[in-house]
C-alpha cells in the first residue's frame, strides 16, 4: 500500500509542478488564441472573400463576342473578280436594367449570408472555448479535491495502522480505512484523466497555438443577473447571428425569384458586320433579339419559388428551435444558481463541521471508523455537487450568452 502511494504521489507532484511552470491562460487570451489559431475562423473567412468576390461578378458587363471568317472568292461568271474574301462580325450583350440590379441583390444577400455564416462560426467557437476552460477548471477543482481527500485518506491510514499495531483496533478497522484509500487513489487517477481529456478538448477548439502544456487562470462560481426571460426572447429574435444568417438567406431567395422571372423578357445584342470581297466593302449595324418563345424558365422560376418557401420554413423552425433552448438555458441558470447557493451556504458547511466533529470522536475513541469515514463521504459528495452546480451554472450562462450572440444581458457578481 505504501510504496503504490509514493509512487502515486511523486508522480502527481511533478504533474503539478510542470503545470505550475506552465504559462498560465486566462479565458479571454484562449479567445484571441482562437480567433487566430482556429482554421475553421479562417476557412470561414475565406468563405465571406468568396461572397465578396460574387459581387464583382454581378457587377461585371458581359464580354463581347468576335467573329472572324475569311476564305476564297472565286469567279462563277467570265469577267467577274477573284481574290480573298473575309467577315468580321462584333456582337454584344446589352444587360437589361432590372436584371442587372436584382443580380446584384441575389449578390448581396450571398454576402450578407456568408457574413453572418461567418459571425454564427465565430460565436460557436467562443461558445465552444468557454465550455471547454470551465469544463477544465472544474476538472481540476475536481482533481483538487481528490487529492485533498486522497492525502486524508493516507493520514487515516496511517493512524488505523499505528492503533492495530498498538491493539486498541481491531485489524478490521485498518483492512476497512486500507480498502477506502484504494478507492480514493482510483478517484484520484481517474479525476487526472478527466482533467487531460478536458484540456485536450480545449486545445481542439484552440488550435496548435495553444502549448499543449499550459495551464490555466481563472474560477467557478460566477454568478450572474439576467434580464426578464421576455426582454432575453426579443434581444435574441433581433440580435441572434444564426436567424440574421436564416433571414439573409430568404432575402437571396426572394431576389432570386424576381431574377429569374426578369429572365423572361427578350435579350437584346448590338451586333456590327463588315463584309469585304474583292469589288465590295459591306458594312451593316443592327440588333440581336432573343425571344423567349419556347423556354418561359418555368423551371428556373418555381425552383426559386421553392427556395423561398424553404427558407422561409427553415427560419421559422429555427426561431422556434432556439426559443426553446433559450427557455431551457434560463431554467437551468435559475435552478443551478439556487443549488450553488444551498450548497454554498449551508450543506458543504455542514458536512465539514460534521467530519470535524466525527474526526474529534474517533481521535478520542467516542466514535468508530465507520461513522469517520461516512462523514468524510458525505463532505466529499457535497464537495462534488458544488462543484457540479457551478459549472452547470456557467454552462446556462455560456448557452444564454451564445443565443444572445454577444448581446449577453447580465454582469457577473
Amino acid at each position: 500500500m505504501k510504496p503504490i502511494t509514493l509512487v502515486l504521489s511523486v508522480w502527481l507532484a511533478g504533474m503539478c509542478t510542470h503545470a505550475a511552470a506552465a504559462q498560465p491562460y486566462t479565458l479571454d487570451q484562449l479567445l484571441s488564441l482562437a480567433l487566430r489559431g482556429n482554421k475553421g475562423v479562417e476557412a470561414a473567412s475565406a468563405g465571406v472573400d468568396v461572397a465578396r468576390a460574387g459581387l464583382t461578378t454581378a457587377r461585371a458587363y458581359p464580354n463581347p463576342e468576335v467573329e472572324f471568317t475569311t476564305g476564297r472568292v472565286s469567279a462563277r461568271q467570265p469577267g467577274a473578280a477573284t481574290g480573298v474574301g473575309q467577315t468580321l462580325s462584333i456582337t454584344q450583350r446589352i444587360d437589361l436594367p432590372n436584371q442587372r440590379r436584382l443580380r446584384y441583390e441575389v449578390a448581396t444577400g450571398t454576402l450578407r449570408a456568408t457574413t453572418a455564416s461567418h459571425e454564427s462560426f465565430v460565436v460557436d467557437l467562443v461558445a465552444k472555448v468557454k465550455r471547454g476552460f470551465y469544463e477544465t477548471l472544474r476538472r481540476e477543482a475536481e482533481f483538487s479535491a481528490a487529492q485533498e481527500d486522497l492525502a486524508l485518506t493516507q493520514q487515516l491510514y496511517n493512524r488505523a495502522q499505528i492503533r492495530v499495531d498498538v491493539g486498541d483496533a481491531p485489524k478490521y478497522e485498518a483492512i476497512r480505512v486500507g480498502a477506502e484509500l484504494l478507492n480514493a487513489q482510483k478517484n484520484n487517477q481517474s479525476a487526472l484523466l478527466r482533467v487531460n481529456q478536458a484540456k485536450s478538448f480545449l486545445r481542439q477548439q484552440v488550435g496548435e497555438i495553444l502549448p499543449a502544456g499550459f495551464a490555466l487562470q481563472g474560477r467557478l462560481g460566477r454568478t450572474w443577473s439576467l434580464e426578464p426571460l421576455a426582454k432575453l426572447r426579443e434581444t435574441m429574435l433581433a440580435g441572434n447571428a444564426e436567424l440574421t444568417e436564416y433571414r439573409a438567406a430568404l432575402q437571396r431567395a426572394r431576389a432570386s425569384v424576381d431574377y429569374e422571372r426578369s429572365l423572361r423578357l427578350p435579350s437584346v445584342a448590338l451586333k456590327a458586320t463588315s463584309s469585304r470581297d474583292p469589288d465590295v466593302r459591306d458594312t451593316q449595324f443592327g440588333v440581336v433579339v432573343s425571344v423567349p418563345l419556347w423556354d418561359r424558365r418555368e423551371g428556373p422560376v418555381n425552383e426559386a419559388a421553392a427556395g423561398v418557401i424553404r427558407a422561409r420554413s427553415q427560419l421559422e423552425a429555427r426561431e422556434f428551435e432556439l426559443t426553446q433552448q433559450l427557455d431551457s438555458a434560463y431554467q437551468q441558470f435559475q435552478i443551478a444558481a439556487s443549488q450553488v447557493e444551498a450548497l454554498e451556504s449551508g450543506i458543504v458547511r455542514q458536512a465539514e463541521a460534521a467530519l470535524n466533529v466525527a474526526e474529534a470522536a474517533y481521535r478520542y475513541g467516542e466514535r468508530g471508523i465507520i461513522d469517520y469515514l461516512d462523514a468524510q463521504r458525505v463532505l466529499r459528495t457535497a464537495r462534488n455537487d458544488l462543484i457540479a452546480a457551478q459549472f452547470d451554472l456557467q454552462m446556462a450562462a455560456v448557452e444564454i450568452e451564445r443565443l444572445l450572440a454577444n448581446s449577453f444581458a447580465g454582469e457577473p457578481s
